[in-house]
C-alpha cells in the first residue's frame, strides 16, 4: 500500500487512463482501475479477482460481498502502512509536491471508527438494542407551553420531522464554529433532535431554545403572541446564520450559494420574468426564497380560481369539489403573468424608454422542502382581520406545471398539462401542516406531523394525539410543509 502511494505516478486507471475517480488497486495484480467508473468492476468479474484496496483510505472491498471489508487485521495493515507513507512524505518535499500535482486526494489523513473501552462496557452491560417499527413512537414529544409559545412550537415540531433535516442532526454531522457554542441555534436545534428521539415520553421544555430566540431574534422577544410564520423565518434565518457552510459555498447549487444545511434543504430559486409590451423583450432575475406566501380568496387582493376542475374533477391529487379553492389554484394564480399597467411602466433594457410589461413568477430551482404560507392574516391601514377560507391540500404534489421550464405549456394564464409532467425530482409529500384557531387578537396554533409514511399525530403544546388522514386534509391550514419524495429516508 505505501509502495503505491509512493509511486504515485503510476496510480493511473488502466483503462480510462483517469487518477481520480476512487482509484482501486487489484490485491491479485498489478491493476488499478476506477471504482466510480466501475472499471475495477470489470477487472473483478473478467479475472475474478475479488479484493481491491481503496487508494484513498485504505479499505478493502470484497466484490462478492459488494461492500467494504471490516477485517481487524487488514485494517490494522492498512493504518500502519499508511502512517509510514505519511511520515516518508513528510520528508522527502520534492516527492510530495510531485506526488500531490499528479494524485490529489490519494492517501487522504483518514483513520476508522473504534469503539473505546468504556463503550465497549457499556455495551456489554446493555445488550438490548432499540428497534425502530412501524407503530414504533419515538420522535413523538410534546412541548410545554412557556406563555403563549405555541407559535413557537408548532414550528419545531415541524422541523424536528422535516426527514432530511432530522437525518443530519443524528448523524452528528453539525461542527460549531461559534466562539461559544451556548449561543449557537444549531447546537440546540442539535441537542433538541437528541431529545426529541431519545424515546423519552415527558413533555420537553424548550426553554434554552427561546432564550436563545429571543436573543438572536429580537423583535420576537416577549410573551405576546407571535405569527409561526414570522417565527418560522427568522429561525430559519438564524440557523443559516449560525451553521458553518462549506469555503467553497459560492459554488453551491442553490439561489443562496450557501452550503449550509439550512439553504440545502430550505432554499429554492423564484424566477421573476418581465416582459416589454413593446419590443417583448424579456428581463430575468432570480432570487432565492424560504417559502411561498400564497393569496387567498377573501381577501383585499383580487382572486379568481384559474381551475379547470369546478365541475368536481380532481387536479394534481385533490379532490375538487365545486366552488373549492385548492392549492393548486393558488400557486395558478401565483405563476400567472400579471399585466404591470400604465402605472407602474420600467425601463424597457431594449426599447431604453418606460413600458408597460407584464411580470411572471416561476420556480427556477426546487427546494428539497417545500412550505407554502397561505396568507390568512390581512393588515391594511383600512383593515386587521383573519381569512377562514377553506383550501384544498393534497397529499402529494408535483410542482412540474409551475417551473420556469414548464412556462411554455402554459397560454395566457390557462392550465395545459405538460408533457414531462412525471418528473419525479417535482413531486413531493406532505408531512406537516400547521394550523390557528381563533381570531387575530386570541388565537392558538397548533400542528398535525407525520411519523413514518403513513401515521399521523396532532401536536397541541404538550398533548400529542392520534390523527386520521380525514383530520389532517380538513384542517383549515396555515403553512404546509412538503418534502421531495426521492429524499424522504422512511
Amino acid at each position: 500500500y505505501s509502495v503505491c502511494l509512493f509511486q504515485a505516478k503510476s496510480c493511473i486507471c488502466h483503462m480510462c487512463g483517469a487518477h481520480l475517480n476512487r482509484l482501486h488497486s487489484c490485491l491479485y495484480c498489478v491493476f488499478f482501475g476506477c471504482f466510480t467508473k466501475k472499471h475495477i468492476h470489470e477487472h473483478a468479474k473478467t479475472k475474478r479477482h475479488n479484493l481491491a484496496i481503496d487508494l484513498l483510505y485504505g479499505g478493502i472491498y470484497c466484490f462478492m460481498c459488494q461492500d467494504y471489508i471490516y477485517d481487524k487485521d487488514m485494517e490494522q495493515i492498512a493504518k500502519e502502512e499508511q502512517r509510514k507513507a505519511w511520515k516518508l512524505q513528510a520528508f522527502t518535499p520534492t516527492v510530495v509536491s510531485h506526488y500531490q500535482c499528479t494524485m490529489t486526494g490519494i492517501g487522504e489523513k483518514y483513520s476508522t471508527w473504534e469503539p473505546t473501552k468504556r463503550e465497549l462496557e457499556l455495551l456489554r452491560h446493555n445488550p438490548k438494542r432499540r428497534k425502530i417499527t412501524t407503530n414504533c413512537t419515538i420522535g413523538l414529544r410534546g412541548l410545554i407551553n412557556l406563555g403563549n409559545t405555541c407559535f413557537m412550537n408548532c414550528i419545531v415540531q415541524a422541523l424536528t420531522h422535516t426527514p432530511l433535516l432530522r437525518d443530519f442532526f443524528l448523524s452528528d454531522r453539525h461542527k460549531c464554529e461559534m466562539q461559544s457554542p451556548s449561543s449557537c441555534l444549531v447546537c440546540e436545534m442539535s441537542t433538541l433532535f437528541q431529545e426529541f428521539y431519545s424515546g423519552h415520553r415527558s413533555p420537553h421544555i424548550p426553554y434554552r431554545l427561546l432564550h436563545l430566540v429571543w436573543t438572536h431574534a429580537r423583535h420576537l422577544a416577549g410573551y405576546e403572541q407571535q405569527d409561526a410564520h414570522e417565527f418560522l423565518i427568522a429561525a430559519l434565518d438564524v440557523l443559516h446564520r449560525h451553521c458553518k457552510g462549506d469555503d467553497n459555498g459560492k459554488k453551491a447549487n442553490n439561489p443562496n450559494h450557501c452550503n449550509c444545511i439550512i439553504d440545502q434543504i430550505f432554499t429554492g430559486g423564484l424566477q421573476s420574468d418581465v416582459t416589454c409590451q413593446v419590443c417583448h423583450g424579456v428581463s430575468t432575475t432570480i432570487d432565492p426564497f424560504w417559502d411561498i406566501s400564497l393569496d387567498l380568496p377573501g381577501s383585499s387582493t383580487p382572486f379568481w380560481p384559474l381551475s379547470p376542475g369546478s365541475d368536481g374533477s380532481v387536479v394534481n391529487g385533490e379532490s375538487h369539489v365545486s366552488g373549492t379553492t385548492t392549492l393548486t389554484d393558488c400557486l395558478r394564480r401565483f405563476t400567472r403573468p400579471e399585466h404591470l399597467g400604465s402605472s407602474a411602466k420600467i425601463k424597457c433594457s431594449g426599447c431604453h424608454s418606460y413600458q408597460e410589461s407584464t411580470k411572471q413568477l416561476t420556480m427556477k430551482k426546487l427546494p428539497i422542502v417545500a412550505c407554502f404560507h397561505l396568507k390568512r392574516f390581512e393588515h391594511s391601514a383600512k383593515l386587521r382581520r383573519k381569512i377562514t377560507t377553506y383550501v384544498s391540500f393534497p397529499l402529494e404534489l408535483d410542482m412540474t406545471p409551475f417551473m420556469a421550464s414548464s412556462k411554455e405549456s402554459r397560454m395566457n394564464g390557462q392550465y395545459q398539462q405538460p408533457t414531462d409532467s412525471l418528473n419525479n425530482d417535482n413531486k413531493y409529500s406532505l408531512f406537516a401542516v400547521v394550523n390557528h384557531q381563533g381570531t387575530l387578537e386570541s388565537g392558538h396554533y397548533t400542528s398535525f406531523i407525520r411519523q413514518h409514511k403513513d401515521q399521523w399525530f396532532k401536536c397541541d403544546d404538550a398533548i400529542i394525539t392520534k390523527a386520521s388522514i380525514k383530520d389532517v386534509l380538513d384542517s383549515e391550514g396555515y403553512l404546509l410543509f412538503y418534502h421531495k419524495q426521492f429524499l424522504e429516508y422512511e
